[in-house]
């Protein structure tokens, strides 16, 4: 008698953008992180994942974008198959084939969306069905930020304090249309390096070793309480000072690591102060930048001042283009795959 193959299981999942960064887990094994955050789902920018399981594989076959996995990326995908055959109480060897619609490795949160669509294609293959904060603890295990990915709109990150990561989990705070003038200027630099160091690693040198760690620490609760505010009240003169304020906190704890960790060009430093000039010169907060562990820089602005900031961007030497998004929809399954 053949072997059959299960039916193979597809979900797409967005990227999102950290205002408040989560830089730092007290416990490795649950990827329990130090403090809450608090990110902006996009839209346009999607990974596609398709999980099969397949009795008759020896081992786990994963392609990345059109090519093999090997090395760290394959060990990270397999490692979180091990959790989903524990959950759902199987053992079959997996085909994983994921892609995305923008680049990998460089600062644009791929990990967060690769782990959010791999937890939700990897549940649909093996049989489960998990409700959205499950998803979110599970997808967690692979990637810290992927847990605010299967959300839509603004999403916080509650870090918990259970030592069994229970109440760890991430959920929407608003809607991805409640802001509807909001956007985000995805500022691509040309040339810009993928990561050496992962980030899982890197932040916890910088955990060990930053001296303005533990000042972080303090200041973040408040930090996130007030942009909170200040997005629910959809208010730019506080909302883009705020964020700007994280951002060059969670760089300098980056640069105080040892050995120090930056993540910026030259052409990104150049973003980041046009943008203090566009603000300075219109007398008023026009604009905010904010970066993750990359050189590409995302810049919020309003819809009536895009066309101002895009245009002065996007003349900076070494940008190599700039990409129009929103708050956008959280992860979800692909029409037509397993159920």
């Amino acid at each position: 008698m053949a072997i059959r193959r299960g039916p193979a299981a597809s979900y797409a999942a967005p990227p999102n953008i950290a205002l408040v960064k989560y830089w730092g887990i007290r416990d490795p094994e649950l990827g329990l992180p130090y403090n809450s955050s608090l990110s902006v789902t996009l839209d346009r920018l999607r990974s596609r994942t398709t999980v099969r399981f397949d009795p008759a594989l020896d081992a786990d076959e994963v392609e990345l974008n059109g090519a093999p996995a090997t090395g760290g990326p394959r060990d990270g995908v397999v490692r979180f198959l091990d959790r989903v055959r524990a959950l759902a109480g199987r053992d079959e060897r997996a085909h994983v084939r994921s892609e995305n619609n923008f680049p990998t490795a460089s600062g644009l949160a791929s990990s967060a969306s690769g782990f959010a669509a791999l937890a939700g294609a990897a549940t649909r293959a093996a049989g489960l069905a998990l409700s959205h904060r499950a998803l979110s603890q599970l997808a967690r295990l692979g990637s810290g930020s992927a847990s605010r990915s299967i959300f839509g709109g603004f999403v916080e990150w509650r870090a918990g304090v259970r030592p069994d990561g229970r109440d760890c989990y991430a959920r929407s705070v608003y809607p991805a249309r409640h802001w509807p003038a909001l956007v985000d200027l995805v500022v691509l630099v040309r040339g810009a390096p993928t990561k050496e160091v992962r980030s899982k690693d890197a932040m916890q040198q910088t955990v060990r070793t930053s001296p303005e760690y533990r000042r972080r620490l303090r200041e973040v609760p408040g930090r996130l309480r007030r942009l909170r505010a200040a997005i629910g009240a959809r208010d730019p003169a506080r909302f883009f000072p705020l964020v700007m304020e994280e951002c060059d906190s969670f760089r300098l704890v980056c640069e105080t690591t040892v050995p120090s960790l930056d993540y910026l060009t030259a052409t990104s430093r150049a973003v980041l102060a046009e943008v203090t000039a566009i603000n300075r010169a219109a007398g008023r907060p026009v604009a905010a930048y904010t970066h993750d562990a990359g050189a590409h820089v995302h810049v919020f602005t309003l819809l009536r001042d895009l066309p101002t900031v895009r245009r002065r961007l996007a003349a900076i030497g070494g940008v190599e283009r700039t990409l129009v998004v929103r708050p956008g929809p959280g992860a979800g399954p692909i029409r037509g795959s397993a159920r």
